[in-house]
């Protein structure tokens, strides 16, 4: 099987690069779903799709299932997630390991979010506590993988302040990360001060910033709080002026992504990454625009 190109070898060639985040469905009606999400944006050609791996590894199955689905019958270069919640090292091993035997050698490594009701505590076994732990365990596997990471423009929910998280993410850029991905913001300039700060502390690998286009007033609200991303009061004031008209506010919602993209490949930024929950239309529309 002809292994994946290491998505490092991309950054290496100066260009943006534009990937796309998938999340494994619950059952197969929702697997041929995302079959025709697939189809549909193969034609924008990303450079590289990712697939996330449930609170405490609950889709391991599916996300190995979506991630051979999406490299095999679409060719994309395809990053998994996979997470230290409720995982051994040698259940993480494992894991690494079936993803290596199928050609794939992009990882997103992360420590990952805790499922309801689990208690820090005893959400992680042995040394895998942190994502850092996750890096280096799967450097030792196989140290050509090429490992991304997850970075925090306005701070992880659970840091105790943006030093100690900074603190983090350059402990998983030391043990072997290639690059770092961002939470979703709404504000650049939370990015750009995240970028400086990154580089004054030493970090010197890609950031890529991680967007999502706002779809409705319910689904931006509910991924705020879980994150902790701040929303600028010129969006909030556009969407209470949309009222209940889910079409006018996703429509806002793409505007303001792609407004977003465009300033941030103008002042330089590696790519772009698009939170696109299964849903091709707005991912194709940003390519629309962006091609205009």
């Amino acid at each position: 099987m002809q292994p994946d190109r290491p998505i490092s070898e991309l950054f290496a060639q100066q260009r943006p690069l534009r990937s796309l985040e998938f999340f494994p469905p619950k059952d197969e009606a929702g697997v041929e779903a995302l079959r025709q999400t697939a189809a549909a944006l193969q034609r924008i050609g990303p450079d590289f799709v990712s697939v996330t791996y449930g609170a405490g590894g609950s889709t391991r199955e599916r996300t190995a299932q979506v991630s051979s689905l999406l490299k095999d019958e679409f060719g994309f270069t395809v990053m998994p997630h996979l997470t230290a919640v409720n995982h051994t090292r040698a259940q993480l091993a494992a894991t690494a390991q079936a993803h290596y035997a199928r050609g794939i050698r992009n990882i997103m490594a992360l420590r990952g979010d805790l499922p309801n009701g689990l208690l820090a505590a005893t959400a992680f076994s042995e040394d895998l506590r942190f994502g850092c732990d996750v890096v280096a365990l799967l450097k030792e596997l196989h140290s050509d993988l090429c490992l991304g990471v997850a970075g925090y423009p306005e701070k992880h929910p659970e840091a105790p302040s943006f030093a100690a998280d900074l603190a983090n993410l350059k402990r998983k850029v030391d043990a072997g990360a290639s690059f770092i991905t961002t939470q979703l913001f709404f504000d650049n300039e939370a990015y750009y001060r995240f970028v400086d700060q990154c580089r004054a502390a030493g970090i010197g690998v890609p950031i890529v910033p991680g967007i999502m286009p706002v779809l409705s007033l319910r689904q931006v609200t509910r991924i705020t709080n879980l994150c902790g991303a701040s929303l600028p009061d010129r969006l909030i004031k556009r969407i209470d002026a949309a009222g209940d008209q889910p079409d006018i506010i996703e429509a806002l919602g793409i505007d303001w992504a792609l407004a977003q993209i465009r300033d941030l490949l103008a002042r330089g930024a590696p790519g772009y990454h698009l939170y696109i929950l299964n849903r091709a239309r707005s991912a194709l529309t940003l390519a629309a625009g962006l091609a205009a």
